[in-house]
């Protein structure tokens, strides 16, 4: 799977793309005699590292560095707890985020309802909010045309875009907890954009 991070600066104008090759390892998942048990994974875009875990709990565990560990184990549940909205909420500003590393961006979800299996983004930097698209991620073939449900982070706004490199016609912002993407990207996201 390949991820392109683009970083636009209002001030340069300039664009910084990395590509690189993600490696994705599952830890031990129970599986629910009914159907599979959901897979719960954490990008970590700068190094281009994807790891996959059984439980939510965990997933967020990873995606903040051990800062938030207490998290629910289904993120349905999480959705609904105002404390894990306001753990994963910070650090608020980018005074905060230092040398403290990557700030979570986004959390995506493969059905409507904020269910199925996760993908959660951590990035740089949090978004800056100036009318750019600071932070760009080309899904791999294991997330493309899935995303259903979004949770935004980091101060970013997501937009969804049909095709690699922010191509064709895109949808959003979705600035707050989005249960549904609606039809016209529902299912069809290849590329995602923080702004």
């Amino acid at each position: 799977m390949a991820i392109r991070t683009t970083h636009r600066s209002r001030l340069a104008g300039a664009a910084l793309a990395v590509t690189t090759g993600l490696v994705c390892t599952l830890s031990a998942q129970p599986a629910g005699a009914d159907e599979p048990a959901a897979r719960h994974c954490v990008l970590d875009a700068p190094s281009g590292q994807q790891r996959c875990f059984g439980t939510f709990t965990e997933a967020v565990d990873r995606a903040t560095d051990g800062r938030v560990t207490d998290a629910p184990a289904t993120p349905g549940a999480a959705v609904t707890s105002p404390g894990f909205r306001a753990k994963m909420s910070a650090p608020a500003t980018k005074a905060d985020v230092g040398a403290a590393g990557d700030v979570v961006q986004g959390t995506f979800f493969t059905d409507p309802g904020f269910a199925g299996d996760t993908l959660t983004i951590s990035g740089p930097e949090l978004c800056e909010k100036d009318g750019w698209v600071n932070w760009q991620y080309d899904l791999g073939d294991d997330w493309k045309n899935r995303i259903s449900s979004v949770q935004p982070w980091g101060n970013c706004a997501i937009w969804l875009y049909p095709e690699p490199n922010l191509g064709g016609d895109r949808d959003g912002p979705f600035a707050e907890n989005t249960a549904d993407v609606g039809q016209m990207m529902n299912d069809r996201t290849q590329s995602i954009g923080f702004s």
